[in-house]
Protein backbone atom coordinates (compact mmCIF):
# COMPACT_ATOMS: atom_id res chain seq x y z
CA UNK A 1 0.00 0.00 0.00
CA UNK A 2 1.67 3.44 -1.00
CA UNK A 3 -1.19 6.10 0.17
CA UNK A 4 -0.38 9.50 -0.85
CA UNK A 5 -1.94 11.41 1.71
CA UNK A 6 -1.64 11.35 5.57
CA UNK A 7 -5.94 10.69 5.46
CA UNK A 8 -4.75 7.90 3.07
CA UNK A 9 -2.26 6.17 5.71
CA UNK A 10 -4.89 6.67 8.89
CA UNK A 11 -7.70 4.69 6.62
CA UNK A 12 -5.02 1.97 6.21
CA UNK A 13 -4.27 1.84 9.33
CA UNK A 14 -7.75 1.62 10.72
CA UNK A 15 -8.31 -0.86 8.65
CA UNK A 16 -5.43 -2.84 9.92
CA UNK A 17 -6.25 -2.37 13.23
CA UNK A 18 -9.74 -3.07 12.97
CA UNK A 19 -9.02 -6.85 11.69
CA UNK A 20 -5.76 -6.72 13.80
CA UNK A 21 -3.76 -7.65 10.93
CA UNK A 22 -0.28 -6.85 11.35
CA UNK A 23 1.74 -3.90 8.74
CA UNK A 24 5.10 -3.59 7.93
CA UNK A 25 6.26 0.18 7.58
CA UNK A 26 8.86 1.36 5.39
CA UNK A 27 9.70 4.32 3.15
CA UNK A 28 11.56 2.75 0.06
CA UNK A 29 12.35 -0.44 2.05
CA UNK A 30 15.87 0.45 2.08
CA UNK A 31 16.61 -1.18 5.69
CA UNK A 32 14.39 -4.20 5.47
CA UNK A 33 17.73 -6.31 5.79
CA UNK A 34 18.11 -3.69 9.12
CA UNK A 35 17.17 -5.22 13.48
CA UNK A 36 14.59 -8.64 12.58
CA UNK A 37 12.05 -9.40 9.90
CA UNK A 38 8.81 -8.13 10.13
CA UNK A 39 6.10 -10.89 10.74
CA UNK A 40 3.23 -9.19 8.53
CA UNK A 41 1.45 -10.03 5.32
CA UNK A 42 1.51 -6.66 4.38
CA UNK A 43 3.22 -3.51 3.68
CA UNK A 44 2.43 0.48 4.17
CA UNK A 45 4.84 2.40 2.09
CA UNK A 46 5.09 5.98 2.98
CA UNK A 47 7.11 6.51 -0.37
CA UNK A 48 4.41 8.39 -2.20
CA UNK A 49 4.29 11.11 0.82
CA UNK A 50 6.64 13.68 -1.06
CA UNK A 51 7.76 16.72 -0.80
CA UNK A 52 9.06 19.73 1.10
CA UNK A 53 6.15 21.46 2.58
CA UNK A 54 8.38 24.39 4.81
CA UNK A 55 11.55 25.82 4.22
CA UNK A 56 12.64 28.74 6.22
CA UNK A 57 16.28 29.37 5.53
CA UNK A 58 16.73 32.67 7.88
CA UNK A 59 14.92 30.57 10.82
CA UNK A 60 17.23 27.17 10.13
CA UNK A 61 13.95 25.33 9.83
CA UNK A 62 12.70 22.46 7.41
CA UNK A 63 9.61 20.40 7.27
CA UNK A 64 9.15 17.57 4.66
CA UNK A 65 6.57 14.51 4.74
CA UNK A 66 8.35 11.44 5.27
CA UNK A 67 8.77 9.64 2.31
CA UNK A 68 10.65 12.83 0.94
CA UNK A 69 14.45 11.43 -0.22
CA UNK A 70 16.89 12.67 1.87
CA UNK A 71 18.76 13.59 -0.95
CA UNK A 72 16.33 16.08 -2.26
CA UNK A 73 16.21 17.40 1.13
CA UNK A 74 19.84 17.76 1.04
CA UNK A 75 20.05 19.49 -1.96
CA UNK A 76 17.63 21.57 -1.02
CA UNK A 77 19.66 22.78 1.73
CA UNK A 78 22.56 23.15 -0.15
CA UNK A 79 21.51 26.01 -2.38
CA UNK A 80 21.11 27.77 0.72
CA UNK A 81 24.79 26.46 1.61
CA UNK A 82 22.88 24.83 4.99
CA UNK A 83 22.88 20.98 5.86
CA UNK A 84 21.41 18.46 8.08
CA UNK A 85 22.91 18.27 11.31
CA UNK A 86 23.48 14.71 12.55
CA UNK A 87 24.62 13.99 8.82
CA UNK A 88 22.70 10.42 8.38
CA UNK A 89 24.59 8.11 6.44
CA UNK A 90 23.91 6.86 3.36
CA UNK A 91 23.43 2.96 3.24
CA UNK A 92 23.02 2.07 0.12
CA UNK A 93 26.21 0.04 -0.73
CA UNK A 94 25.79 -1.16 2.51
CA UNK A 95 22.31 -2.61 2.38
CA UNK A 96 22.67 -3.47 -1.33
CA UNK A 97 19.79 -1.34 -2.61
CA UNK A 98 19.49 1.18 -5.58
CA UNK A 99 17.68 3.27 -3.89
CA UNK A 100 18.04 6.55 -1.03
CA UNK A 101 16.65 6.51 2.20
CA UNK A 102 13.42 8.22 3.13
CA UNK A 103 13.49 11.50 5.60
CA UNK A 104 10.80 9.41 7.37
CA UNK A 105 13.32 5.92 7.97
CA UNK A 106 16.03 8.33 8.76
CA UNK A 107 13.96 9.68 11.56
CA UNK A 108 12.65 6.33 12.46
CA UNK A 109 15.67 4.74 12.54
CA UNK A 110 17.78 7.84 14.66
CA UNK A 111 20.54 7.28 12.25
CA UNK A 112 23.12 9.61 12.79
CA UNK A 113 27.16 9.96 11.06
CA UNK A 114 30.20 11.24 12.29
CA UNK A 115 29.12 14.50 13.21
CA UNK A 116 27.28 13.17 16.07
CA UNK A 117 30.28 13.38 18.50
CA UNK A 118 29.97 16.78 18.50
CA UNK A 119 26.17 18.24 17.87
CA UNK A 120 23.79 15.04 18.31
CA UNK A 121 21.75 12.39 16.86
CA UNK A 122 19.31 13.04 14.22
CA UNK A 123 16.46 12.93 17.35
CA UNK A 124 17.98 16.09 19.20
CA UNK A 125 17.51 17.93 15.88
CA UNK A 126 14.13 16.64 15.26
CA UNK A 127 11.58 20.03 16.16
CA UNK A 128 8.22 18.46 15.51
CA UNK A 129 6.17 15.64 13.91
CA UNK A 130 3.26 14.48 12.38
CA UNK A 131 2.23 10.82 13.00
CA UNK A 132 -0.28 8.13 12.98
CA UNK A 133 -0.82 5.89 15.83
CA UNK A 134 -1.81 2.02 15.68
CA UNK A 135 -5.38 2.73 15.91
CA UNK A 136 -5.83 4.94 13.40
CA UNK A 137 -5.26 8.37 14.86
CA UNK A 138 -3.62 11.06 13.66
CA UNK A 139 -1.14 13.39 16.01
CA UNK A 140 1.22 15.52 16.32
CA UNK A 141 3.84 16.69 18.63
CA UNK A 142 6.52 19.74 18.53
CA UNK A 143 6.25 22.34 16.48
CA UNK A 144 8.26 23.93 13.38
CA UNK A 145 10.05 26.56 15.84
CA UNK A 146 13.27 26.38 17.89
CA UNK A 147 11.30 26.89 21.30
CA UNK A 148 7.94 25.75 21.65
CA UNK A 149 6.68 23.44 24.24
CA UNK A 150 3.57 21.94 22.93
CA UNK A 151 2.41 18.76 24.60
CA UNK A 152 4.57 15.43 25.43
CA UNK A 153 7.91 15.60 23.59
CA UNK A 154 6.75 12.48 21.58
CA UNK A 155 9.32 13.19 18.69
CA UNK A 156 12.24 11.53 20.35
CA UNK A 157 9.97 8.59 21.60
CA UNK A 158 9.09 7.76 17.29
CA UNK A 159 12.66 8.85 16.75
CA UNK A 160 14.25 5.31 16.98
CA UNK A 161 11.43 3.30 17.37
CA UNK A 162 11.78 1.43 14.14
CA UNK A 163 8.00 2.70 13.20
CA UNK A 164 7.03 0.59 15.97
CA UNK A 165 4.93 3.31 17.37
CA UNK A 166 3.00 5.14 14.66
CA UNK A 167 3.27 5.53 10.93
CA UNK A 168 5.41 9.27 10.48
CA UNK A 169 4.15 10.97 7.73
CA UNK A 170 5.92 14.52 8.29
CA UNK A 171 8.98 15.85 10.10
CA UNK A 172 10.43 19.07 11.12
CA UNK A 173 14.28 19.64 11.83
CA UNK A 174 16.40 22.67 12.75
CA UNK A 175 19.22 22.84 10.66
CA UNK A 176 22.53 24.88 10.19
CA UNK A 177 24.87 26.78 7.98
CA UNK A 178 27.40 24.23 6.05
CA UNK A 179 30.86 24.83 6.59
CA UNK A 180 32.98 27.10 4.29
CA UNK A 181 35.92 24.28 4.52
CA UNK A 182 36.66 21.03 6.15
CA UNK A 183 40.03 19.40 6.55
CA UNK A 184 41.41 15.99 8.44
CA UNK A 185 44.57 15.59 10.29
CA UNK A 186 45.32 12.07 9.99
CA UNK A 187 47.56 10.50 12.80
CA UNK A 188 49.54 7.18 12.52
CA UNK A 189 49.11 5.47 15.93
CA UNK A 190 51.09 2.42 16.94
CA UNK A 191 47.70 0.53 18.64
CA UNK A 192 44.19 1.08 18.81
CA UNK A 193 44.60 1.92 22.56
CA UNK A 194 46.98 5.10 21.30
CA UNK A 195 44.29 5.88 18.83
CA UNK A 196 41.38 6.12 21.41
CA UNK A 197 43.81 8.57 23.73
CA UNK A 198 44.53 10.61 20.45
CA UNK A 199 40.82 11.31 19.58
CA UNK A 200 39.48 12.40 22.95
CA UNK A 201 42.36 14.62 23.24
CA UNK A 202 41.22 15.80 19.80
CA UNK A 203 37.54 16.17 21.25
CA UNK A 204 38.99 17.66 24.43
CA UNK A 205 40.78 20.57 22.80
CA UNK A 206 39.02 24.01 22.27
CA UNK A 207 39.61 23.48 18.32
CA UNK A 208 36.08 22.58 17.44
CA UNK A 209 36.24 19.10 16.31
CA UNK A 210 33.07 17.49 14.23
CA UNK A 211 34.15 14.17 13.29
CA UNK A 212 36.93 11.68 15.12
CA UNK A 213 37.21 8.15 13.45
CA UNK A 214 39.62 5.65 14.08
CA UNK A 215 40.89 3.15 11.26
CA UNK A 216 42.26 -0.27 12.62
CA UNK A 217 43.48 -1.06 9.18
CA UNK A 218 44.24 2.23 7.72
CA UNK A 219 43.22 3.51 4.28
CA UNK A 220 44.89 2.10 1.23
CA UNK A 221 42.94 4.36 -1.47
CA UNK A 222 44.52 7.36 0.43
CA UNK A 223 47.98 5.70 1.31
CA UNK A 224 47.39 5.63 5.13
CA UNK A 225 48.67 2.63 6.81
CA UNK A 226 46.95 1.61 9.79
CA UNK A 227 45.80 2.17 12.98
CA UNK A 228 45.26 6.01 11.92
CA UNK A 229 42.92 8.63 13.83
CA UNK A 230 40.85 10.89 11.86
CA UNK A 231 39.77 14.22 13.23
CA UNK A 232 37.66 16.87 11.24
CA UNK A 233 37.56 20.39 11.93
CA UNK A 234 34.54 22.32 9.68
CA UNK A 235 34.03 26.23 9.87
CA UNK A 236 35.43 29.26 8.12
CA UNK A 237 38.71 28.53 5.77
CA UNK A 238 41.02 30.62 7.70
CA UNK A 239 40.20 29.00 11.14
CA UNK A 240 40.28 25.58 10.00
CA UNK A 241 43.56 25.95 8.32
CA UNK A 242 45.02 27.68 11.72
CA UNK A 243 43.30 25.36 14.06
CA UNK A 244 44.04 22.03 12.14
CA UNK A 245 48.16 23.16 12.53
CA UNK A 246 47.61 24.06 16.25
CA UNK A 247 45.60 20.16 16.55
CA UNK A 248 48.70 18.53 14.98
CA UNK A 249 51.29 20.03 16.94
CA UNK A 250 49.28 19.52 19.67
CA UNK A 251 48.54 15.71 18.80
CA UNK A 252 52.34 15.18 17.52
CA UNK A 253 53.55 12.96 20.79
CA UNK A 254 50.60 10.44 19.46
CA UNK A 255 52.22 9.90 16.22
CA UNK A 256 53.15 11.14 13.17
CA UNK A 257 50.40 13.71 11.19
CA UNK A 258 49.59 14.62 8.34
CA UNK A 259 46.60 17.00 6.40
CA UNK A 260 43.51 15.83 4.18
CA UNK A 261 41.94 18.99 2.57
CA UNK A 262 39.67 19.09 -0.27
CA UNK A 263 38.25 16.02 -2.27
CA UNK A 264 40.09 13.41 -0.46
CA UNK A 265 38.91 14.64 2.79
CA UNK A 266 35.42 14.85 2.09
CA UNK A 267 35.40 11.28 0.42
CA UNK A 268 37.16 9.71 3.46
CA UNK A 269 34.12 11.04 5.95
CA UNK A 270 31.70 10.10 3.54
CA UNK A 271 33.43 6.12 3.80
CA UNK A 272 33.66 6.57 7.62
CA UNK A 273 29.87 8.29 7.77
CA UNK A 274 28.74 5.15 5.25
CA UNK A 275 30.65 2.57 6.97
CA UNK A 276 31.69 1.17 3.45
CA UNK A 277 35.51 1.03 4.64
CA UNK A 278 34.24 -1.74 6.28
CA UNK A 279 34.08 -4.06 3.02
CA UNK A 280 31.23 -5.84 3.93
CA UNK A 281 30.15 -8.56 1.57
CA UNK A 282 26.77 -9.49 0.81
CA UNK A 283 26.80 -12.87 2.94
CA UNK A 284 28.13 -11.18 5.94
CA UNK A 285 26.52 -9.42 9.01
CA UNK A 286 27.19 -6.03 10.01
CA UNK A 287 26.99 -5.24 13.80
CA UNK A 288 27.72 -2.10 15.83
CA UNK A 289 28.86 -1.80 19.41
CA UNK A 290 28.40 1.02 21.73
CA UNK A 291 30.96 1.75 24.14
CA UNK A 292 32.70 3.95 26.29
CA UNK A 293 35.45 5.11 24.26
CA UNK A 294 38.48 3.70 26.61
CA UNK A 295 36.71 0.24 26.61
CA UNK A 296 37.00 0.32 23.22
CA UNK A 297 39.87 -0.72 22.39
CA UNK A 298 39.78 -3.95 24.59
CA UNK A 299 36.15 -4.94 22.74
CA UNK A 300 37.83 -5.06 19.74
CA UNK A 301 40.63 -7.33 20.88
CA UNK A 302 37.65 -9.82 22.01
CA UNK A 303 35.99 -9.71 18.42
CA UNK A 304 39.49 -10.29 16.58
CA UNK A 305 40.05 -13.14 18.83
CA UNK A 306 36.94 -14.55 18.23
CA UNK A 307 36.96 -14.20 14.27
CA UNK A 308 38.16 -12.04 11.48
CA UNK A 309 36.05 -9.59 12.49
CA UNK A 310 36.77 -6.07 10.31
CA UNK A 311 36.54 -3.05 12.46
CA UNK A 312 35.90 0.88 11.79
CA UNK A 313 35.50 3.29 15.22
CA UNK A 314 33.52 6.23 14.98
CA UNK A 315 32.56 8.67 17.25
CA UNK A 316 35.85 9.30 19.21
CA UNK A 317 36.29 5.53 19.71
CA UNK A 318 32.61 4.66 20.99
CA UNK A 319 30.95 3.71 18.19
CA UNK A 320 32.15 0.11 16.78
CA UNK A 321 31.16 -0.94 13.37
CA UNK A 322 31.64 -4.83 13.00
CA UNK A 323 31.66 -7.03 9.50
CA UNK A 324 32.18 -10.85 9.91
CA UNK A 325 30.02 -14.18 9.13
CA UNK A 326 26.41 -13.95 9.66
CA UNK A 327 26.62 -17.37 12.28
CA UNK A 328 25.29 -17.52 15.87
CA UNK A 329 29.17 -18.19 16.73
CA UNK A 330 30.02 -14.38 15.69
CA UNK A 331 26.74 -12.65 16.63
CA UNK A 332 27.56 -14.57 20.34
CA UNK A 333 30.96 -12.99 20.83
CA UNK A 334 29.69 -9.85 19.62
CA UNK A 335 27.16 -9.98 22.20
CA UNK A 336 29.41 -11.03 24.95
CA UNK A 337 32.20 -8.24 23.89
CA UNK A 338 29.81 -5.98 23.99
CA UNK A 339 28.48 -6.95 27.45
CA UNK A 340 31.96 -7.53 29.14
CA UNK A 341 32.56 -3.80 27.89
CA UNK A 342 29.62 -2.73 29.32
CA UNK A 343 28.04 -1.26 26.32
CA UNK A 344 25.41 -2.63 23.97
CA UNK A 345 25.24 -4.45 20.70
CA UNK A 346 22.99 -3.48 17.70
CA UNK A 347 22.27 -6.37 14.82
CA UNK A 348 22.80 -3.87 11.62
CA UNK A 349 22.73 -5.78 9.23
CA UNK A 350 22.41 -9.69 8.69
CA UNK A 351 20.86 -12.39 6.47
CA UNK A 352 17.07 -13.60 7.79
CA UNK A 353 18.00 -16.44 8.44
CA UNK A 354 20.48 -15.23 11.31
CA UNK A 355 18.38 -11.83 11.99
CA UNK A 356 15.35 -14.33 12.90
CA UNK A 357 17.06 -16.41 15.29
CA UNK A 358 19.15 -14.19 17.37
CA UNK A 359 18.21 -10.76 19.38
CA UNK A 360 18.66 -7.81 17.05
CA UNK A 361 19.27 -5.46 20.40
CA UNK A 362 19.82 -6.00 23.98
CA UNK A 363 17.48 -7.31 26.05
CA UNK A 364 16.21 -4.49 28.56
CA UNK A 365 15.62 -4.03 31.93
CA UNK A 366 12.65 -5.14 33.74
CA UNK A 367 11.40 -1.33 34.65
CA UNK A 368 12.14 -0.19 31.66
CA UNK A 369 10.79 -3.11 29.52
CA UNK A 370 7.51 -2.71 31.26
CA UNK A 371 7.78 1.15 30.59
CA UNK A 372 7.61 0.25 26.54
CA UNK A 373 5.03 -2.39 26.95
CA UNK A 374 2.75 0.65 28.70
CA UNK A 375 3.62 3.32 25.75
CA UNK A 376 3.08 0.65 23.41
CA UNK A 377 -0.33 -0.55 24.51
CA UNK A 378 -1.17 2.99 24.30
CA UNK A 379 0.10 4.18 20.74
CA UNK A 380 -0.40 0.43 19.24
CA UNK A 381 -2.45 -1.34 21.37
CA UNK A 382 -3.28 -4.32 18.86
CA UNK A 383 0.35 -4.22 18.01
CA UNK A 384 -0.09 -4.13 14.48
CA UNK A 385 2.76 -1.74 13.39
CA UNK A 386 6.31 -3.17 12.10
CA UNK A 387 5.70 -6.90 14.59
CA UNK A 388 8.85 -8.43 15.76
CA UNK A 389 11.37 -5.53 14.02
CA UNK A 390 12.89 -4.58 17.19
CA UNK A 391 12.18 -8.08 19.95
CA UNK A 392 10.81 -10.96 18.83
CA UNK A 393 6.84 -11.18 20.10
CA UNK A 394 6.95 -7.02 19.76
Amino acid sequence: MTPDTEEAVAEAVRAAHAAREPLAIEGRGTKRAMLRPVQAARTLSTRALTGITLYRPTELVISARAGTPVAEIEAALAEKRQQLIAEPPDLRALFGVAEGATLGGTVAANLSGPRRIAWGAMRDHVLGIRAVTGEGEVFRSGGRVLKNVTGLDLCKLLTGAHGTLGVLTEITLKVLPAAEAAATLAVRVPDLAAGVAALSAALGSPYGVSGAALLPDGHDALGLDGPVALARLEDFRESVSYRLARLRADLARFGEGSMLDGAPSRALWRAVRDATLLGAAEDEAVWRVSVAPSRAPGAAAALRAAFAARLLLDWGGGLLWVAGPATAAAHGAVTQAAAAAGGAFTLFRAPESLAAAVAALPEEPPALAALGRRVKAVLDPAGILNPGRMRAGH
